[in-house]
């Protein structure tokens, strides 16, 4: 059973956090999807991943080409999962269900935490899957350095 993380962003660009982890959960050989809600920030986040980053090429590809279920990374506006993807990272408010966070490895829900909508977004997510039963993180960089400001795991 999985858990979710939330990142609340004030510093770090969404496009360096997903490339941190995504990065990471490719090398527990994970398969990922990251699911947003506006095509043109997919898009921009697609040719944010494609620039030469300094620690290498991050393997990834837009849904709705004919190669979506070979794609180690698959960015989405969709609740599918086409490349057997263990882990969901969400962008701009996108939704998840509890019953995704138990049957994948790992739930990023990232968002801006200076913009008051898309805070109150995620919690209103953090009561909606808390409350479900879901197990999450709650993390957030406000001060400056990430801290945990809340757990309900139960391990």
């Amino acid at each position: 059973m999985g858990y979710a993380l939330f990142f609340r962003l004030s510093h770090t660009p969404a496009e360096e956090l997903v490339r941190i982890t995504t990065t990471r959960a490719l090398a527990q050989g994970w398969r990922v999807v990251i699911r947003g809600r506006d095509i043109s920030a997919l898009d921009r986040l697609d040719e944010a991943l494609w620039r030469d980053p300094a620690d290498g090429f991050l393997p990834h590809g837009l849904s709705g080409g004919p190669h979506d279920a070979a794609q180690p990374v698959l960015l989405t506006l969709g609740s599918e999962r086409p490349n057997g993807a263990h882990a969901l990272i969400t962008l701009e408010g996108a939704e998840v269900s509890p019953e995704e966070i138990a049957e994948l490895e790992r739930v990023w829900i990232v968002f801006d935490g200076n913009d008051d909508l898309a805070l109150q977004v995620a919690r209103s997510q953090w009561r909606a899957l808390t409350g479900a039963g879901a197990e999450a993180e709650f993390w957030s960089e406000a001060s400056g350095q990430w801290r945990k400001e809340a757990d309900n795991r139960k391990s």
